[in-house]
């Protein structure tokens, strides 16, 4: 059975000596005390390691059933949750009115990723519950938000989102389900919907289900879509739990992974449902929540590479494979380890070094939405755009890193008795829900790019522009990092401009581009970020530490990711410049 450690060093690292977050005003920051981060990053390790992760496996194999219009989920499912409601681990960022703790949101963050990383089926449940809170916290009336949060923070009651529609997915616009007004306020849902993740399960007291639907009469189109509260049992007028609304689940998804968590068809037939904003605003609504899914997708991508990395090592350092060609090295066992072979150990480092910039890249961001929180309307445009880059480019290169996981085990991956397939499955789906990665890509060039003038992508390029002027004495940096950083960034910019130059007269020669221009802002990203890991590492060096080589590791991996994956930059800009032609010369009946 694969096992798994929470690197809690390594989150305290980014939290504390990269981001430094106590130095930073944002409120709550100020109790973000290394003591402190490490106490509750100590816990949530320890119902990682006890309580998920020996479920992540058995819940693969085990699965979700529905009988009888009764979903259950795999075996200690709801004891674990339990543990997690009872732990506070549901309520840890959310807002202390309606019974949450009230964290920053980059501690939440920093905790998901320990408890994706041991049970990402499971922590699915508990992960849409936070998205659908955050919408109705957002968006509800006073009502709606008494009514509901409470219940939704302990996860006595869970939530979901429903958008998907058998005949269609990103094209929301076509979607059929109708919400007819009752005359009392609330409207009767009726249509289907699939891919409903956590659609129902045995764990919770009620569903909360967010839905959107279309009011007759409305505009045609994404216009026309509003967002619903249709909860699986009615709610009393004194909260409690009532009748069963006329919603129920038509079957259980059959998936390549995450076996572990419900994915449902959910028909509604005349259920009732409640107003979630504005009419005929539903998509605005809705992405208070797509959006903070997506950046716990993009968490997802990297804490399953992590897991799959975790394990890689182990096999890499037990597994006697060959002898080094530069020398014997386990002279006493018939051969050496896996480990001293120098394709292993790329696969490793290419593996160590994105989990670790990923990493930072992601709680960095984190900072970024709660500085938006507070009115920030700078870092909100900046997260912003990195959304479709964390959630598209993390989630592509997460798969792929635990692909090369699975790899280091030779045959052995590709037995589900050793639990690597796990992660290869688990992950690929991170690449497809809450907005497939060919439409983050457009999204980011076709949207995200020009908002606000361009304000924020320039934004983004100064703050790397700066960063390599103030640190040019650095000796850390000057050795493999501030020139290829400065040379990505140009790579960067030449992109940009090409679709400047040719978006407007030929848009095919822009989003023909779009793919290669989301991984090479991802690549500038975590260059980015494993420059400043370099940075604090050197500085803590320099200032004296007990932990010399935790350090030094850093600089070493940051050094390699420079060199080795950095310059595909220079690949991804030469593919976007030979524009649409190449891709669009074929009609449609020669393929």
């Amino acid at each position: 059975m694969p096992s798994y450690t929470a690197p809690v060093k390594d989150l305290q690292f980014v939290l504390q000596d990269v981001l430094n977050v106590t130095a930073t005003s944002v409120p709550g920051y100020d109790e973000l005390e290394a003591d402190f981060t490490s106490a509750v990053l100590e816990e949530a390790g320890k119902v990682a390691t006890n309580v998920l992760a020996p479920l992540n496996q058995s819940g693969d194999h085990e699965g979700c059933r529905l009988e009888n219009g009764v979903v259950s989920t795999p075996k200690g499912f709801k004891e674990a949750f339990e543990v997690m409601k009872e732990g506070g681990w549901t309520a840890l960022d959310c807002d202390p009115e309606y019974g949450g703790q009230g964290m920053p949101y980059v501690l939440g963050m920093a905790v998901g990723e320990v408890f994706v990383s041991a049970n990402m089926a499971f922590n699915m449940y508990q992960g849409l519950t936070h998205g659908a809170y955050s919408a109705i916290h957002v968006h509800g009336s006073d009502e709606q938000k008494s009514t509901y949060l409470p219940n939704m923070v302990s996860c006595e009651w869970t939530g979901t989102m429903n958008l998907t529609e058998p005949h269609c997915g990103t094209d929301l616009g076509l979607m059929r389900t109708k919400a007819e007004p009752q005359g009392d306020g609330t409207y009767a849902i009726s249509g289907q919907k699939i891919f409903i993740s956590a659609g129902d399960h045995d764990m919770s007291n009620n569903v909360i289900h967010l839905v959107l639907a279309k009011i007759p009469g409305g505009p045609d189109g994404v216009k026309g879509v509003s967002l619903f509260i249709v909860p699986k049992y009615k709610v009393n007028e004194d909260g409690s739990v009532g009748e069963a609304n006329n919603v129920s689940v038509g079957s259980i998804e059959e998936k390549m992974g995450i076996h572990g968590n419900s994915t449902c068809v959910m028909n509604y037939d005349g259920a009732i449902g409640t107003l979630l904003g504005e009419e005929h605003k539903g998509m605005r609504a809705m992405f208070t929540m797509m959006n903070e899914a997506r950046l716990g997708v993009g968490l997802q991508g990297y804490a399953q590479a992590e897991a799959a990395y975790q394990n890689a090592l182990i096999y890499a350092k037990d597994r006697l494979q060959g002898r080094d060609v530069t020398g014997v090295k386990n002279p006493d066992g018939p051969a050496d380890p896996l480990i001293v072979h120098p394709d292993i150990r790329r696969s490793l480092m290419d593996q160590k070094s994105f989990i670790e910039g990923a990493r930072a890249f992601a709680l960095w961001s984190a900072t970024l939405i709660d500085q938006g929180h507070q009115g920030d309307k700078d870092a909100e445009g900046l997260v912003s755009l990195l959304t479709p880059v964390i959630k598209g480019f993390l989630t592509d290169r997460g798969f792929d890193m635990a692909v090369q996981a699975q790899q280091v085990y030779g045959g052995h991956g590709y037995i589900e008795e050793w639990g690597m397939s796990q992660f290869v499955r688990d992950a690929r789906i991170a690449m497809i829900y809450e907005g497939a990665n060919g439409v983050q890509a457009l999204d980011l060039v076709g949207r995200k790019l020009a908002t606000d003038g361009g304000k924020h992508v320039m934004a983004f390029f100064e703050m790397v522009k700066t960063f390599i002027k103030e640190n040019a004495d650095n000796d850390v940096l000057a050795d493999g990092f501030l020139p290829q950083l400065k040379a990505a960034s140009k790579d960067l910019q030449s992109a940009g401009m090409f679709f400047m130059q040719n978006g407007m007269t030929n848009p095919n020669a822009a989003l023909s581009g779009s793919y290669d221009f989301m991984h090479m802002f991802g690549h500038v990203c975590l260059g980015l970020m494993h420059a400043r890991m370099a940075k604090a590492a050197g500085e803590a060096l320099a200032n004296g530490t007990d932990d010399v080589d935790f350090y030094e590791t850093k600089i070493k991996t940051g050094r390699y990711y420079m060199a080795r994956q950095l310059p595909a930059t220079s690949m991804h800009l030469a593919r976007i410049e030979t524009g649409a032609d190449p891709v669009m010369s074929l009609d449609a009946d020669q393929f």
